[in-house]
């Protein structure tokens, strides 16, 4: 029986380029997630959009000098092509500055001011003279109070990773105009979070799904006692408070972008012509997955969690499979050093496939993992050149040449050979399971161990000598090799979409992979096959210093 899965994905700032860690992060997971369920026929809905409203975005169109929405604009049309280029399959990825999320999001925050569950309460909050406005935290930078490293946010010290109030900096001034701030009062609505305290932990109590990190950092939040936030600032630039005197202030946006969740499904359904269709994905009993990074656990374990019950009537997440993060060289991505390697720069001279295996199978999923250029061209050359596309071009070539360009009638097969098979079948079931768990580096490990497999498999019949004396014994051999690729072109799809395209049609079959589902697929005997290319290119080593130097430059 099919299920129904709702996948909601990280949104980005749309003020500035994708790079590996945030693929790495969330998108891939995601998107390897998806593609599982769907061909394994169950009925998906993954959405996501770039986040138009935060302050880093405002911050480069002041300095860029143009409009937050010339900006925000941009790269959303460089994320929809990144996404296309690297497979990524999200059903809508759409904005925050669209109508529909406003009218989605104001509608929340009036639910839940008529519950009860927003109130007011004046704040102090620093104020430039000279720009006469209020100071978001990304406007105000001074010294860290924790570690002394000069010029700190007022929301985060990056040299020492502390989270930072504006007002706990030494010597702040305004990042816009260097004037020394001072403290003036400012009323803004408030989420009382705290009221949702015992609700929440009696929710989280019952995750057993969740990762040991994710589940950790909730609990340790919670035994900390959860405070009330802010949910409006002073900002021009957002969704409007649809409340009578507050007509210069913005919703928050770490308030409003994972509203974007439900909006972006409204919307979906909407283009759908069926402005109805995203309820079932949002009843009681679904299952609702959100990919994030370590950064962002609380507010999809807590805050939203406390939204969606005070709003009442939609599904709260069943699982929040946040990963660790991806260092670069051994180092921490810094976009503002650029030290990071950017998807774009990536994308316009490499295959998508070989960056999709390696932050596969080096997932920082329960830890920190370190991405290098040398460790891309061993995996690429060692492993989907050597081991997985050498094992379909040898085979398909030797077969396409030797059998007339079809699939060669076996003969009685063998123990070794029904035990192959058998084995790869296994292969096939726990690579399901371990990505149904969202294990997702396991599940690819898995499926390159059947392909090791296949690899001893003919170094021990070595049909291309045995096709000499008995050429029936190469042809069953050959048939049996081939129903193993046809089964990890399968298993390898959530992974390597683009080459198990390449496998599914070089094998003669039609369509798409995932038409097919994910289970055996009978290989018929005198099937015509189309000719083979190389899966994977093999990289000189030349390029490990080539792109290195790149970094940070």
């Amino acid at each position: 029986m099919s299920e129904r899965i709702f996948i909601g994905v990280a949104w980005p700032y749309a003020n500035g380029s994708l790079h590996l860690g945030q693929i790495a992060g969330c998108y891939l997971p995601a998107d390897i997630f998806a593609r599982y369920h769907r061909i394994r026929g169950n009925e998906v809905l993954m959405v996501s959009g770039s986040d138009q409203h935060g302050t880093p975005i405002t911050l480069k169109a002041e300095q860029e000098g143009k409009t937050p929405a010339e900006i925000a604009d941009f790269y959303q049309a460089e994320f929809l092509d990144c996404w296309q280029q690297l497979g990524i399959t999200f059903d809508l990825f759409t904005t925050t500055g669209t109508g529909n999320h406003a009218g989605v999001a104001q509608d929340i925050f009036l639910r839940l001011l008529e519950k009860g569950y927003l109130y007011k309460d004046t704040v102090s909050q620093l104020y430039c003279p000279k720009c006469r406005r209020f100071l978001p935290d990304r406007y105000v930078e001074g010294t860290c109070p924790s570690c002394n490293s000069p010029g700190a946010r007022g929301d985060q010290c990056d040299a020492c990773g502390k989270p930072l109030n504006p007002t706990e900096l030494i010597d702040p001034h305004c990042r816009i105009c260097g004037t020394t701030p001072v403290s003036k009062d400012s009323e803004h609505f408030f989420l009382k979070l705290s009221g949702f305290q015992d609700r929440l932990e009696k929710w989280v109590e019952k995750q057993g799904q969740w990762r040991p990190n994710v589940y950790g950092l909730t609990t340790r939040y919670l035994k900390e006692g959860l405070k009330d936030r802010a949910i409006t600032r002073d900002i021009k630039w957002g969704v409007p408070v649809p409340v009578e005197g507050f007509e210069n202030k913005r919703l928050y946006v770490w308030f409003e972008a994972v509203i974007g969740y439900l909006s972006a499904s409204k919307e979906w359904a909407k283009l759908q012509g069926k402005p109805e269709k995203w309820r079932p994905f949002w009843q009681d009993g679904i299952k609702s997955y959100y990919f994030i990074g370590k950064d962002n656990i609380p507010f999809h374990t807590l805050i939203w969690p406390a939204m969606l019950m005070g709003y009442e009537g939609l599904a709260l997440p069943h699982d929040v499979p946040a990963n660790e993060f991806l260092t670069i060289e051994g180092r921490k991505i810094s976009t503002s050093k650029n030290w990071a390697v950017w998807l774009p720069d990536y994308l316009s001279r490499y295959d998508p496939d070989p960056l999709r295996y390696l932050l596969s199978i080096n997932m920082p999923e329960t830890r920190d993992t370190d991405f290098s250029w040398r460790e891309f061209v061993r995996r690429n050359n060692d492993e989907l050149v050597a081991t997985y596309g050498n094992l379909v071009n040898r085979v398909l070539t030797f077969v396409y040449r030797n059998f007339n360009g079809c699939v060669p009638e076996p003969g009685e097969l063998s123990d070794i050979d029904k035990s192959l098979i058998k084995n790869t079948d296994s292969f096939l079931e726990q690579t399901g399971e371990l990505l149904s768990r969202c294990s997702f580096k396991q599940a690819i490990m898995t499926a390159m161990s059947a392909a090791r497999e296949a690899n001893r498999y003919l170094d021990e019949k070595e049909p291309w000598k045995v096709i000499k004396e008995d050429r029936q014994a190469a042809a069953t051999s050959l048939y049996v090799a081939l129903s193993v690729i046809s089964q990890l072109k399968t298993m390898f799809y959530p992974f390597l979409p683009f080459s198990s395209q390449k496998v599914h049609e070089y094998l003669g079959y039609e369509g798409k992979v995932e038409e097919y589902g994910w289970q055996p697929q009978p290989l018929p005997p005198g099937q015509k096959l189309r000719e083979p290319q190389p899966l994977f290119s093999k990289l000189d080593d030349s390029i490990i210093d080539e792109e290195t130097k790149r970094i940070g430059t």
